[in-house]
Formats: structure tokens, sequence, C-alpha cells
């Protein structure tokens, strides 16, 4: 009789449970169906707020660190040392939108320090160097001519800050039409434009009048922002003077703002190569020397607000 009396207990511990566990997923269910129609509607208050007239600001941005040191680690050819690499990567902007203009400004920069220690050599560098060091400002004002297209002027700065500040040094001014096919696309087509180059000392640089393309992709893919940027200037007097710079960043929020970033660039400047080749002392000409594509990336743990 006790047999019996257990057995039945565990069919209806078995059933009971079986019941609980079936009204606890569909109530999950219910709960998830409230939550996704709660995301859309935030998606939806999100995207009005992103088209409200007004001014609107961000930035993202990468911190990478790696830091190292070794006592007597013998295997190796300086068993003593220390090492240290620091990144530091910002993507601020601000935007006003009304009804009959924009002005849109944005800004790179990126920098970067390395050592490398060997402490049992007292005459090497114990101090940080500087490595990486690009900074662009560009501001871009339009006057609306439809939804997509403007009469625009456009205003780019482009330089290093902790070493040779502005020199070289790029100021390119120019008016045209501005394209914005898409809210995260703006395309700038300004066939009237001055760069204007900044040098000192024996550095040789040639100022143009040339055309100014630019264009500039924002999007956030949820937890994913990608943003990429393209400027170009072609001069009229010599192609030669001409030169572009592409550069591209992407963040992923894994917590609280904090997450993964990478960004890479690419740039194509003869009148750079020149300069470099005669600071090391090479002969050549401006339209002789190689002109090897220049590159850089970061990756590291990044913070957006």
């Amino acid at each position: 009789m006790k047999r019996i009396l257990t057995i039945c207990l565990l069919l209806v511990a078995t059933v009971s449970f079986s019941q609980t566990k079936e009204e606890l997923q569909s109530l999950k269910s219910v709960k998830q169906d409230s939550i996704n129609a709660l995301q859309s509607e935030v998606n939806a208050l999100k995207s009005q707020i992103d088209s409200y007239p007004g001014w609107h600001y961000g930035a993202f941005g990468t911190i990478g660190a790696n830091l190292s040191e070794f006592s007597n680690w013998y295997p190796q050819e300086t068993p003593n040392n220390s090492a240290g690499n620091i990144t530091i990567t910002v993507n601020p902007y601000a935007k006003l939108n009304r009804d009959t203009f924009f002005w849109y400004t944005n800004a790179n920069i990126n920098l970067s320090w390395v050592k490398f220690d060997d402490k049992d050599d007292d005459t090497d560098d114990d101090d940080y160097s500087q490595a990486t060091d690009v900074f662009t400002i560009t501001s871009l004002y339009g006057y609306k001519l439809s939804d997509k297209l403007a009469a625009s002027g456009l205003a780019e700065y482009r330089t290093t800050l902790l070493n040779n500040f502005n020199d070289p040094g790029y100021l390119d001014l120019g008016v045209g039409i501005t394209w914005t096919p898409i809210s995260e696309l703006v395309v700038v087509a300004h066939p009237l434009n001055y760069n204007f180059v900044f040098s000192n000392g024996d550095s040789e640089y040639e100022s143009s009048l040339g055309a100014k393309i630019v264009a500039d992709y924002n999007k956030a893919f949820g937890k994913l922002k990608v943003k990429s940027n393209l400027s170009l200037f072609q001069s009229y007097e010599d192609s030669n003077y001409s030169n572009w710079t592409w550069t591209n960043g992407l963040s992923y929020t894994v917590w609280k703002g904090i997450g993964l970033g990478f960004e890479f660039g690419l740039r194509g400047n003869r009148q750079e190569a020149y300069n470099y080749a005669i600071s090391e002392g090479t002969s050549t000409t401006l339209d002789d020397v190689d002109n090897d594509l220049q590159s850089y990336w970061t990756f590291g743990l990044s913070y957006g607000f």
C-alpha cells in the first residue's frame, strides 16, 4: 500500500511540475512579446528624436593599452625590460538641422604612444614616444534647396597635434552642393575649393585650387556603430598636389557604453611622401618619389556616449 501511495505522489508531482513549466513558458512568451512591443516603441521614439530639428551631440572612441615588464627572463634577447603602448581615438560630432538649413561639425582624433626600455642599457630612451598623430576637424553648412540637396560651404582642417603641429597643416575652403540621400550619409561635391598648405623650415608644399569631395557615413546597427569618412582633394593645377584620406571606425557596445573599438585609416599624399624623402636625405623629385600608401589601425576598448 505504501508503495502505491509513493508512486501516486510521484505521478502527481511530475504532472504538477509539467504544468508549472508549461505555464512559465507561456508566461515567458507573453512577456517577450511585451518587451518586443516596447522596444519597437523605443526605436520609433529614438528615430523621432534623431530627426527632430535642433542640435544633436555625440561621440565614440577607443582606448587601447598594453603594458608589460620582464625581469631576468633569460630566453629573450633583453631579459630585463618594460614596454608599453597607449592609444586614444575620439570621434565627436555636433549637428544642427533646421527646416531651411543645416550645420554639421565633426572631428577625428587618434593619438598613441609607445616605449621599450631595456633596463640593462643606460643609453636607450625609457620615455614614451609619439607613434600615431591624427587630427581632423570638418564643418559643413548647407542651405536646403530640397529634402536631399543643399547649396553648401565646407571648411576642413587636418594636421598633427603632438609633433610638427601645422607642419604640414591643410585647410580646405570651398563651396558647392551637398547631397543627403539618407539621413546617415552626407556627400559633398565642391568644384570650387582652395587647398591651403602650411609648413615651416625646409618643407616644400604647394597650395592650389581644385575640387573637394567628401563622403561621411554614420549608422548604428543595434549595439554596433559604424563610421566612415572619405575626404578627397583633386588639384586643378597639378595632380601631384592632390591628396585623399579615408578613415573608418567600428564600435560594439558590450556593457553600459563599454565595448570593443576598431579604427583604421588610409591616405595618399605625394607632397608628404616627397618631403619625407627630403628629410631622410633621399635624392628625388616630386614626380619620381615613391608615394606609398599610408595607413594605420587601432584596436582596443571603446566607450560611446
